[in-house]
């Protein structure tokens, strides 16, 4: 540790500095104001400060976040909230750096994002912006044209993420009509089928009690009356006498006890 501390005093008395790079960072060097062509790799990094500097750059995925009020094609104006996922590839650090500089982000990502999101979420419906299958297609259209702008100047975009949509007034009101009015809906067909299923249920009942009494009905015949008559006469003690009618229906009628 001695020895370390003497190494940094005896640099810094010759002017040195150092720099450290990381894992998921390049770094960009210049000497007496020309940026070399090849990134500096992770580790450490002597310069001189006075003829030279070293920048470290950052290749790991960045988000970049941006709300934007977008018209529809109807006219009414909406705020998307939208966000990139984006990164700098490590062999195009010192390309960016050269043609567009550090601030690579406000001097060409962000115009072209919300150009990007002007031109593309305009041409829509304010209802597409409210479903999921229109919240995608417009993602996917502006992923396509950032990339078609982007690609070339050194910055890849990963993906375009539509994280939340804020809707007219006006038309929210008549989204949640139109809920209430589905609701409403689901419930009477709800009701109306459970209506048909309790008449059917009576049906069935009745379609069984007349087929029932239609077999006893059947059943009931002259013979079956002689029947009932001799064997009563036999079985018990008081007089039962069954007598059928033109409509073959019996008549019971109970007369004095046999002592």
């Amino acid at each position: 540790m001695r020895n370390l501390l003497l190494f940094f005093m005896a640099l810094s008395l010759t002017g040195c500095a150092v720099k450290g790079v990381e894992d998921g960072q390049k770094g960009v060097e210049a000497d007496f104001g020309k940026i070399q062509n090849e990134a500096l790799g992770t580790g450490w990094h002597w310069f001189n400060p006075i003829t030279s500097w070293i920048e470290v750059w950052n290749v790991k995925t960045q988000n970049l976040e941006e709300t934007s009020n977008v018209p529809s094609s109807e006219g009414l104006v909406s705020n998307l909230d939208v966000s990139i996922l984006y990164h700098v590839p490590p062999d195009k650090v010192v390309f960016v750096r050269k043609t567009i500089g550090t601030d690579y982000q406000g001097t060409v990502l962000e115009p072209y994002m919300r150009e990007a999101i002007r031109n593309v979420a305009s041409g829509y419906p304010v209802s597409d912006l409210y479903s999921e299958t229109g919240r995608k297609e417009i993602a996917a259209k502006i992923l396509q044209y950032l990339k078609g702008k982007l690609d070339a100047r050194g910055i890849v975009v990963e993906d375009v993420l539509i994280k939340g949509v804020q809707l007219p007034m006006i038309f929210s009101a008549s989204i949640e009509n139109k809920l209430k009015t589905e609701q409403e809906s689901l419930q009477k067909q709800y009701e109306l089928q459970k209506a048909k299923m309790d008449a059917q249920i009576e049906i069935a009942k009745a379609e069984g009690v007349a087929k029932s009494n239609k077999i006893i009905a059947d059943s009931i015949s002259e013979n079956y009356l002689r029947y009932k008559f001799i064997e009563n006469l036999h079985s018990t003690s008081k007089e039962v006498v069954y007598v059928p009618t033109e409509a073959n229906l019996p008549i019971l009628e109970a007369t004095r006890n046999v002592k």
